[in-house]
């Protein structure tokens, strides 16, 4: 998939106020500071569409990217953020939920993942979390540039060992890097996929 143009649309605390209709909408979310806006710049093609920071949790709403016109890309506030004090906490909290649940228009929700790091609970627990509730979900490990191809291969075999002690089924895993540009072709051929299928799906169903 080439993305022709991205522009932002709205930045909302309620998903009740999200842009309506039916265009399929692809969530990106992940513990504070995984790199998130980075990717979906680098994904995009613009160095500025989500706003990047060295200060975990920037993003504290939720955030819709039109995609060619055909599509969302959503950003979401990042979980985990300590100094956001409890009350923020729930707030973020709030919003992840409320638009993961009732997010009817969400297609696919990928969790960013730090590929540097062991699995982490917090991680390991979100993503429980989602199969508890039936949210279709991919993994992205970011930051494949900053450690060797090995370790990155260890450190995904080790989430992907975790998971299994309680998942039937892994769901897709992805590596990337905003960096070199790693993974970009993978995961928008992965959003192609969907989108054809969901395409060729509505066709049948008007037939």
């Amino acid at each position: 998939m080439e993305i022709k143009n991205a522009s932002f649309i709205a930045s909302n605390s309620d998903y009740r106020k999200c842009p309506v209709g039916n265009l399929p909408e692809y969530a990106f979310i992940g513990r504070s500071n995984v790199g998130k806006s980075s990717l979906v710049n680098m994904l995009t093609g613009r160095k500025r569409l989500a706003k990047t920071s060295q200060m975990p949790g920037k993003t504290q709403l939720i955030n819709h990217f039109i995609i060619n016109n055909e599509w969302y890309l959503v950003d979401l506030p990042g979980y985990g953020y300590a100094r956001r004090g409890e009350k923020g906490r729930e707030d973020i909290r709030r919003i992840i939920e409320s638009y993961i649940l009732a997010r009817e228009a969400l297609t696919c929700l990928f969790v960013l993942i730090d590929c540097r790091h062991e699995p982490q609970k917090s991680d390991l627990a979100f993503m429980e979390w989602l199969g508890e509730n039936g949210i279709p979900f991919a993994v992205i490990f970011t930051k494949a540039d900053k450690i060797g191809k090995s370790r990155l291969q260890e450190h995904i075999r080790a989430y992907s060992e975790k998971m299994l002690e309680s998942w039937e089924e892994l769901p897709p895993m992805l590596a990337s890097s905003a960096e070199t540009r790693t993974g970009k072709d993978e995961i928008l051929d992965y959003i192609d996929t969907i989108n054809r299928r969901l395409k060729h799906a509505d066709s049948e169903e008007a037939m």
